[in-house]
């Protein structure tokens, strides 16, 4: 799954790489196939995106697998998407492991059916003590829910006596999103040629970079990551602020 090669090419690298996997449905009509041909596909881009990942150092690769609106979709391919996440799992972790690739689902996963709750439970353990690449897979998950699940954390801190709520600050909704304890989100890529967030991490990419590319999902390869790294180094982040040039002459 995963190249052994390390050399890093590139010159500014994101420390966190997020995706939104978008237009395995739209590969697959492409080619005359059902939708579930493009989900089955969509995996070899993520092997490549994993391997791109770990080969030029990034330290955090988010991506978005199933959101908690894509409950609306067909029963037949909300069901074939349940049974793929199962196959992925089954014979991607222990690849993931040899590489020293750390992984964790971050979402909702109680709606999930018992057999596949024990393969996240499984491929996470398995994987928990590795110190390479952090890779979060977000399913059933949506960045209100995570905002939501982290008010009610704040609540019971207040419930408890152990917050006031003029101590409240930035910092104390940040511990409890999802991805706390990584990196920030650098750079957001969508594939498939649309342009919005989809409710996906509203917290964590506040300062992200937005990278948008027509190429559909299962044709995204590490030639097309590396191009949205180099978009990357060529934007200029100011966070709000400011550059020296931009001081000088009071903009």
């Amino acid at each position: 799954m995963i190249s052994s090669s390390d050399s890093d090419s590139l010159s500014t690298v994101p420390q966190h790489v997020a995706i939104i996997m978008d237009g395995n449905g739209r590969w697959a009509k492409k080619r005359g196939k059902l939708r579930v041909s493009g989900h089955r596909a969509g995996i070899k881009a993520v092997r490549s995106s994993v391997s791109f990942s770990v080969k030029h150092n990034i330290k955090s690769l988010t991506l978005y697998a199933f959101s908690s609106e894509n409950w609306n979709r067909p029963q037949q391919e909300v069901s074939s998407l349940m049974e793929l996440f199962v196959f992925a799992l089954d014979n991607e972790v222990k690849s993931l492991h040899k590489h020293n690739v750390k992984l964790s689902v971050i979402g909702d996963i109680s709606r999930f059916s018992p057999r596949l709750q024990e393969r996240i439970r499984r491929s996470v353990e398995l994987t928990a003590g590795n110190t390479g690449l952090q890779l979060n897979i977000a399913a059933n998950y949506g960045g209100r829910w995570d905002l939501v699940q982290s008010m009610k954390q704040v609540a019971e801190k207040i419930k408890a006596n152990e917050l006031a709520p003029e101590e409240i600050t930035e910092s104390t909704i940040g511990n409890f999103v999802n991805l706390s304890q990584q990196p920030e989100v650098d750079l957001v890529i969508r594939t498939g040629g649309e342009h919005r967030i989809s409710n996906f991490l509203i917290w964590q990419i506040a300062y992200a970079e937005l990278y948008f590319t027509d190429i559909l999902w299962p044709d995204f390869d590490e030639t097309a990551f590396e191009g949205a790294i180099n978009a990357f180094a060529k934007r200029e982040r100011r966070f709000g602020g400011t550059t020296p040039d931009d001081a000088e002459v009071g903009s």
